[in-house]
């Protein structure tokens, strides 16, 4: 029997900012978001002006029922609008947040980082995301700038600028077709940067109603994950933070993973376009995944509509038969169901592209997951893996 949609209001409302919409200083390759100017008409300047910006910090704030609340500026290339805008943003962060806890994250290329940006980071705390593909022969295979120049230096100088400024800053990575060939590579090359906290994230898009050709193939994708998971399990378990592997423990042990891809349902993240547009999901910027816009509706009217808790409990309850009858469906719940392009064996739809890959990884991991859960259980530190298989 399936289950009803979530309760409203159960879950925190969560919208990503999207100030300059779909435009960035970069030409990344494999990028999906470039595409989304397609919506809006050439004349279209892209920018977020500020009554909007003003509108959606009240609404968000007021729409927020925990103390502590996180904003999250995305793009494009989020650092295309002045340090202005964002100054103009916190002084109504503190105006309109009566007492509660605010804290900032941006996403970033990199590249447009200079002395002043990380000075007005540091001092605003704000939590930088990283975008950057591993070393310098995996990061230009895709990463160029506009006029098709490689883009590594440009990312290197703001790293290098955020460490010398104190900013916080944690990396993501993109895996493709190439660099999938170099696990190990990639994870030291992170962790020569200073970062402990990691992301990596599956390329899986369509062209023409295929495959994209720089796909992470499947089982290439479980061989990437094993190699990054037997070096970390061994020297760095509480140390570093692979966003993965803590999501698999979490669902191991029944907890909320904290990644929305391996989470049972999903739509507890909508994306509010430089116009005041809210959707979905940022993997679903399409017109039929439009919930309104912030001039006529307000954010829990979007994110807490039937509309909204139906897109969220479908990701449960399109599961193919083989996903169900897996035993390992409460680690992965069919991830993302943007990736649900393949089918079974049978000929049934819905199947994830990286399905074999995941299979791979979760039966390798499981023994290791098992321990750490009764380390957990026991109320004893799951780093205790690491002197259990040197012993």
């Amino acid at each position: 029997m399936n289950k009803p949609p979530a309760t409203p209001f159960a879950r925190p409302l969560y919208v990503m900012l999207k100030p300059v919409g779909a435009t960035c200083n970069l030409r990344c390759n494999y990028c999906y978001y470039m595409e989304k100017r397609a919506l809006y008409g050439p004349g279209e300047r892209f920018v977020m002006s500020d009554e909007l910006l003003e509108r959606f910090i009240v609404e968000y704030l007021s729409a927020q029922t925990a103390s502590e609340v996180l904003f999250t500026w995305h793009g494009g290339e989020p650092l295309m609008r002045p340090i202005e805008f964002y100054r103009k943003a916190l002084q109504w962060q503190k105006k309109y947040g009566r007492g509660k806890r605010i804290d900032n994250s941006i996403q970033t290329n990199g590249t447009l980082l200079n002395v002043d940006w990380c000075r007005f980071l540091a001092e605003n705390r704000f939590l930088v995301g990283i975008s950057i593909d591993g070393n310098e022969h995996m990061h230009n295979r895709y990463r160029l700038m506009r006029d098709g120049r490689p883009s590594f230096s440009g990312v290197m100088r703001g790293v290098e600028l955020l460490k010398k400024h104190g900013v916080e800053f944690n990396v993501m990575g993109v895996v493709n077709d190439y660099n999938v060939a170099y696990p190990l590579e990639f994870y030291h090359f992170f962790k020569r940067l200073g970062a402990h906290f990691i992301q990596f994230t599956p390329i899986v898009e369509t062209l023409h109603g295929a495959p994209a050709p720089w796909n992470v193939p499947a089982e290439k994708w479980g061989d990437f994950l094993i190699a990054l998971f037997d070096e970390w399990v061994r020297k760095d378990v509480g140390t570093y933070f692979v966003q993965y592997f803590d999501a698999t423990l979490a669902n191991w042990m029944h907890l909320p993973p904290g990644v929305c891809s391996l989470a049972e349902t999903c739509g507890h993240a909508g994306v509010m376009e430089f116009n005041g547009d809210v959707y979905s999901c940022d993997h679903y910027v399409f017109p039929s995944h439009k919930l309104g816009n912030l001039s006529t509706h307000t954010l829990t009217e979007m994110m807490y509509s039937d509309r909204q808790l139906r897109f969220g409990a479908d990701k449960r309850e399109t599961l193919p038969r083989q996903c169900l009858e897996c035993a390992y469906l409460f680690a992965c719940h069919g991830e993302c169901p943007k990736n649900r392009i393949d089918q079974t064996a049978t000929g049934e739809k819905g199947l994830n592209y990286l399905c074999r890959g995941y299979y791979k990884f979760f039966r390798h991991v499981s023994p290791y997951m098992d321990f750490m859960k009764r380390e957990l259980l026991a109320e004893r530190s799951p780093a205790n893996i690491m002197r259990y298989l040197r012993d």
